[in-house]
């Protein structure tokens, strides 16, 4: 079976679950799936039960996609990512995205736990996300398949929607929360980065370091769709402190930054995003 027929197999199995087209896609990184009990009449879908999804298998995330309404929109959200690190394709990692943006969905919200490369950032500290640079070695637009998504070339200038952050800016304003602009530089990982690879990363001007998120943003803009992208900074980046770094601290640190979060998004979600 064909890449695309895949993805519409799925897309035709998520038809009959949902009762109208979803405005929204929000996918929630490490430790924040707290928001999908924002969720009314919520609809719960294991991934395994959808054909060809790909499986979480990252503590953290919880590998489950609840679409119902949130304000004033019919969302989908990934209670979970997969990882390129975890073995899967670039096709495999984006195929989400894909399967939404075929569902109709015409905006992306992303969120990610992410390391602090600028010292003007603490943990805990939320980031909105206004360019990214790709240094995961692979785009997950490269394919034999030139006739299925287009267009071939998309333009990557304004990946991260401008309207879209202005409106996050003015919803953490509203509620107290301090919300920064931020360069992601995103690596394949596993492992984390070595302080030699943060000081470069510092040096390009990167603020934040993941390993997610860009693969969705791209295939995202290629599909048409308005990105927002927002990090919540787990954990200082290598070398920084002169400690070993564990993906426990992310989580415990995800878990004390998920309000905060959870009241943007729930906000957003009080406009029409579509």
């Amino acid at each position: 079976m064909t890449y695309k027929e895949k993805v519409y197999s799925a897309v035709e199995f998520l038809r009959t679950k949902i009762s109208e087209v979803p405005e929204v896609t929000i996918v929630l990184g490490s430790g924040l799936g707290s928001f999908a009990d924002e969720i009314q009449e919520a609809v719960d879908i294991p991934y395994e039960d959808i054909p060809f999804w790909p499986r979480s298998t990252v503590p953290g995330h919880a590998g489950r996609l609840v679409i119902g309404h949130v304000g004033n929109n019919y969302v989908i959200a990934l209670n979970g990512r997969v990882h390129y690190y975890e073995g899967y394709s670039m096709d495999e990692v984006t195929f989400p995205v894909r399967v939404c943006g075929l569902l109709g969905v015409k905006t992306l919200v992303l969120t990610n736990a992410s390391g602090g490369i600028n010292y003007g950032l603490k943990p805990g500290d939320l980031v909105l996300i206004y360019d990214h640079i790709n240094f995961m070695g692979v785009n997950p637009l490269r394919s034999e398949d030139r006739d299925f998504f287009e267009p071939r070339f998309p333009d990557m200038t304004f990946v991260y929607d401008s309207k879209l952050m202005d409106l996050c800016e003015h919803i953490a304003q509203e509620n107290g929360i301090i919300l920064k602009r931020g360069l992601y530089i995103a690596f394949s990982g596993p492992s984390f980065e070595t302080p030699a690879e943060i000081r470069m990363s510092r040096l390009l001007g990167a603020d934040v370091v993941g390993m997610s998120t860009v693969p969705e943003a791209i295939v995202a803009r290629q599909m048409g769709m308005r990105v927002c992208a927002i990090s919540c900074v787990a954990n200082y980046a290598a070398g920084m402190e002169g400690k070993v770094l564990t993906h426990e601290e992310v989580l415990e640190e995800m878990g004390r930054a998920s309000g905060k979060l959870v009241t943007i998004l729930r906000g957003l979600c009080n406009f029409r995003l579509a």
